[in-house]
């Protein structure tokens, strides 16, 4: 294969699968791999082709996706609740949105500083919360709402799907009058996502 055609230079746009070089001129570094005796790009990136240490090498363009790490603040919708557990969408760390999603796990001991009997008197489905990552095991982000911080910051009325309105140490539905509870942030409703 002969690559010589192709532009030569380092500073390219190349994205994965791009060929790079041969193993007979370089040797593949960072950001590349091997396949039949051809470098190729291993990601979205500049090039780099050192002549004098014959190296090529792929260095990325964004420099580490936002992913939730231990001690994040995180936004996320509830999307299934049980006894004693919720798992929740992340679709914000800190103040930045993600492309994606990512999964959380909130386990009703993680919830409050006080003993809380069930997941279902803390969020629902559809519920947008603020909550902190305490762990990654096993792949999964564990998260904490236990702050006045944290919680629930959007509730909707599992009966007609409106916005529940604050009121005294409840949520109510302005449109269908039933009360629910939530463990909700200090900032509750407060347009702050």
């Amino acid at each position: 294969m002969s690559l010589e055609s192709s532009k030569r230079d380092s500073g390219q746009l190349v994205l994965p699968g791009e060929p790079l070089g041969v193993i007979e001129e370089f040797v593949p570094d960072a950001g590349t791999y091997v396949k039949d005796g051809v470098i190729y790009s291993k990601i979205v990136g500049r090039s780099l082709l050192d002549f004098l240490n014959r190296r090529v090498s792929v260095f990325p363009l964004v420099h580490g996706a936002r992913v939730p790490r231990v001690e994040s603040i995180v936004i996320g919708q509830v999307s299934s609740v049980q006894t004693q557990i919720a798992t929740v969408r992340i679709f914000k760390i800190g103040k930045r949105f993600l492309s994606g999603f990512f999964t959380g796990l909130l386990h009703v001991s993680d919830v409050h500083l006080r003993f809380v009997k069930s997941m279902f008197d803390v969020c629902k489905p559809g519920d947008i919360l603020r909550a902190k990552v305490i762990s990654e095991k096993n792949r999964a982000y564990h998260l904490t709402t236990k702050d006045k911080s944290l919680g629930v910051v959007y509730a909707f009325c599992s009966q007609c799907g409106e916005v529940l309105e604050l009121k005294g140490r409840g949520l109510q539905c302005p449109r269908c009058g039933k009360i629910e509870k939530r463990k909700t942030a200090i900032d509750y409703g407060r347009g702050i996502i």
